[in-house]
């Protein structure tokens, strides 16, 4: 079965949309010293801009209305379209080379290239701040790889994060109005939804739908739309 490609006119930039919804837009892994880049490498260019696939952006930003509406809370969207390329920069990154566990077994961390929701534009990752930019308490940060997978406070069946059960309680809650925001909004809008079990702000299509198109490469992409500088 031959893949349906996705044009360059199929993605948005949700960059375009931040000041008529509540959220705000931060591409970690376009500057090596954000403090939630994990490679520490610059994996995108410095102005790559946010893509989602068309199909994909009305959930997101439905689902920040909600959670707005409901708690004054606005989504901070980390990541979507990461281009074949991209996802070859990852794996070639010094970090990920000193923990070549976070590429192995079923349950591996990274995609292998071309793999998953994120190069189709139909992946999100999205974090929980406030009115005055601060971030919310899920438990982990964003992006927190896990030595043992099996023991993993950022999987969404995590329900111990630290000895303060009142603060436990508080993590469930906001991970749940995350998560019920995006759920909701897809529900709204006729879309199936998955929540990735291992990473709580990680949110896609389901792979039924996502592997019925190819993944987008930089190389076919406009120059202005290009994810990484190669």
């Amino acid at each position: 079965m031959s893949l349906v490609p996705i044009p360059p006119e199929d993605l948005v930039a949700l960059d375009d949309f931040a000041a008529a919804h509540p959220l705000k837009i931060d591409l970690v892994y376009a500057d090596p010293r954000h403090p939630e880049n994990v490679f520490r490498e610059d994996i995108y260019r410095a102005d790559a801009r946010l893509w989602a696939h068309k199909d994909f952006a009305p959930v997101i930003l439905l689902a920040a209305d909600i959670c707005f509406e409901r708690t004054g809370w606005l989504f901070e969207v980390k990541d979507c379209l990461r281009t074949v390329e991209a996802q070859q920069r990852m794996r070639e990154t010094a970090v990920v080379k000193a923990h070549p566990q976070w590429l192995a077994g079923p349950d591996n961390l990274l995609s292998l290239p071309g793999g998953g929701g994120h190069p189709r534009g139909m992946a999100a990752d999205i974090v929980l701040i406030d009115a005055n930019g601060e971030k919310i308490d899920m438990g982990t940060k964003f992006d927190f790889f896990a030595e043992d997978i099996r023991d993993n406070p950022a999987a969404r069946n995590a329900t111990r994060f630290c000895d303060d059960e009142a603060r436990n309680q508080r993590i469930l809650y906001h991970r749940r109005v995350l998560e019920e925001s995006m759920m909701e909004a897809a529900k709204d809008l006729g879309r199936a939804l998955v929540p990735l079990p291992e990473e709580w702000w990680d949110f896609r299509f389901p792979s039924s739908h996502v592997n019925a198109y190819a993944p987008v490469r930089d190389a076919d992409l406009p120059e202005n739309m290009r994810m990484t500088a190669t």
